[in-house]
């Protein structure tokens, strides 16, 4: 046998056995984010939904954007609702002082 055939096909049983590591991906709003960000967000945590990570959505506030916690809360519900045929909700969305984080795992 060919010695650089034999390589190859080591080489080629060693990447069947590779295991994915899951990662924790972020993915970062803020109540005056536009539409069109956020939809644009959402698509990237779908290719990271779709690679098997995990995805953190947090939704920042800053200033006095924390009188108007029900907008970030609108946000997050509506990238919960995108989200969902692909991602079940890990952990629910709770705020921890100046944010806003969801924990969404893929199915």
């Amino acid at each position: 046998m060919d010695f650089g055939k034999f390589k190859y096909q080591q080489k080629k049983k060693l990447h069947k056995t590779h295991v994915h590591q899951t990662k924790l991906k972020e993915i970062r709003l803020r109540p005056k984010t536009g539409e069109h960000d956020i939809e644009f967000k959402i698509n990237k945590a779908r290719t990271f939904l779709g690679h098997k990570d995990k995805v953190t959505v947090s939704v920042i506030f800053r200033g006095r954007e924390m009188a108007h916690i029900d907008e970030g809360q609108r946000i997050m519900r509506h990238v919960i609702e995108q989200l969902e045929e692909i991602a079940k909700v890990e952990s629910s969305p709770q705020q921890t002082g100046r944010r806003l984080i969801c924990t969404l795992a893929p199915k």
